[in-house]
Parts: structure tokens; sequence; C-alpha cells
């Protein structure tokens, strides 16, 4: 349309959004970063308004509707933005519109029932095979804060457990002969979880050297894992305890103890199970929600491909 970018929106809607600028700079102390941020996003949206009104400035408060916001969302997603881009401007016009209602320009926001555009939800990160040798093969002090963090990391590891179910474990949930666990998971859903050989050395050596801690009269003698003072441990202990070992064994980069469960998962497959054992190990009710926890790279994907696929393998030319 001829002339319609040369427009400026119209002096409603451009003094709108000068009280709402000074609204952020008086009253919330927003950075001028922040302010140049709304500045521009409201600017957009004024020149959406402008072109949406076949070149008629764009309206003040009261002249826009939930259309009108719906319609500038769908602008910036067919122009090729990033879905957190336009979050981040939505925004800004909602923060905008509800001004305009405490302003007494508008008796309700248009943009109050415009939904946001749905975030990809970001993957969980995970430790790689070496980090988590790295991180386990250091701790080799033979005290028992030593022992300790050591079994809590090696049992995270071999079984996938959340860190409240790890913590929840009492001594007759554990079979160290048939190197098995009794969980009891979301939902009060129970399951039996392996663990192998690295783990069972680790909790031995954790149960034997605690068995006097349990004994104090105000330990916990019923729970496997123990802080020093013979309390039960918590989920806050084995966050300090995984960044105390992970700086210990110089892996870059902060994880929760979450990140054990999703190494588990990830590795596990990468190595060849089925997704549907790695979902009864971890305890989900939905198979999408265990996809969400493995990463396997491209290469070992190609690996897997090549070697299963019947239709992956290049026959030999024959003539």
């Amino acid at each position: 349309m001829t002339g319609s970018a040369r427009l400026r929106p119209s002096d409603a809607y451009l003094q709108a959004v000068d009280r709402f600028l000074a609204f952020l700079a008086d009253q919330r102390r927003a950075s001028e970063e922040t302010l140049r941020a709304y500045a521009s996003d409201l600017g957009q949206f004024g020149a959406f308004l402008t072109d949406e009104h076949f070149g008629a400035p764009a309206p003040g408060p009261e002249g826009i509707d939930a259309l009108a916001v719906r319609g500038f969302v769908a602008s910036l997603g067919r122009a090729g933005l990033a879905k957190t881009s336009i979050a981040r401007k939505l925004a800004a016009v909602r923060s905008f519109l509800k001004h305009a209602v405490r302003d007494g320009r508008i008796e309700a926001s248009p943009a109050a029932a415009v939904p946001s555009p749905k975030q990809p939800k970001p993957l969980p990160r995970n430790l790689t095979v070496d980090e988590i040798f790295a991180l386990l093969d250091r701790i080799v002090t033979p005290d028992l804060a030593g022992l300790r963090d050591r079994a809590v990391l090696e049992m995270l590891y071999a079984t996938g457990l959340r860190v409240g179910e790890l913590c929840a474990l009492q001594l007759d949930h554990v079979d160290l002969a048939g190197c098995l666990v009794r969980v009891l998971g979301k939902g009060g859903k129970e399951r039996v979880v392996p663990f192998g050989s690295k783990a069972t050395e680790a909790l031995r050596a954790w149960l034997a050297a605690s068995s006097e801690l349990r004994e104090r009269p105000r330990g916990s003698g019923e729970a496997v894992f123990l802080n020093l003072r013979g309390g039960p441990l918590t989920d806050r202990s084995v966050r300090r305890i995984l960044d105390r070992r992970l700086g210990e064994a110089a892996v870059l980069g902060h994880y929760s103890p979450h990140a054990l469960r999703h190494s588990f998962a990830t590795h596990l497959l990468g190595s060849g199970a089925e997704l549907r054992s790695i979902q009864e190990l971890l305890g989900h009710a939905s198979l999408s929600t265990t996809q969400r926890y493995t990463h396997v790279d491209v290469d070992a994907l190609m690996r897997v491909y090549d070697r299963a696929h019947p239709r992956a393998h290049r026959q030999d030319s024959r003539e």
C-alpha cells in the first residue's frame, strides 16, 4: 500500500505510549534498555495497526480490539520471528493496554484473551559419559562424607531416580544381593529398578561405614542416605553434594541432580536400550515424557539406523 509506511500512528496512540513509558520509568524504575525495547515493540505494533487501517493512523487504545492484537501476533509469525520474540512483543502490548485500563482509557484489555505462542520446551541438560566418569571416579576419599557422596551419585546415575525418590529410600527398599531397588514414584506408583556393580560396591561401603551413625539417638536409621548428624538426607543436601563434587572433578557448567537422571536415560538409549524399557525404569506414565529426557546425537542415531534398518545397507551392484 503506497504511503502507509510513511504515516505515523495517531496522536492518541503516541500519547498513550508516551504515558506508558513514563509510567515504566517513574513508577517501575525501568532501565533505559527496557524502555527502548518497549518503545520499539509498541512502535512496531503501531505500524501494524496503521497498515491494518488501510493507511489511516493507528488508533488510540480505545480503538484497539482483540482481533487487531491477534492479527499482530499472526503477522509476526508470518514474518518468521521466533516464538520467544513474538511472546516478548505480545507481552509489551499486554502491558501497554493494561496500563490504558489503569489510566481509565478503556474498561478491559483486548489483549487479555490473546494467548502467547507455545514455547518449545528446552531439552534437559545431561552430562557426557566422560563427565560422569570424571565425576564419580574423582570421589576416592574413605571418610564418611566421601563414601556417602559416592554412593548417592552412583545410585542416581545407576537408577535414574528422582532426587526426592532417592532421599525417601528406606533400607528395606534395597536388595543388595539382587541389585534391585523398590521405588515409590509420582502418584504412588511403585516400580523396581536394577543397579550395577559400581553402585552396589559404593552402597555397600556407605552402609557399612554409616552403621554407627544410624545408632545415634537422633539418627534416622531406616533411611538409606543420611547427613553427617544422622538425619535423613534432603534434596537440597544432594544438590550441594553434586555442586561440590562437580567442582572437584572440574566438570564445567551447572547441573542439578536431575541431570544424572537425564544422563541415565540418554546413555541407555544411546547404547541401544528400548525407549519403552527406559520409560519403565524412569517411572514415566507417558512415552512422550521419556523422549524429552533423552539426548542422542545424530551420529549415534545414524549408527543405529545403519545397523538395524533393512534398507539402510548398500547392496553390491550386480551386472
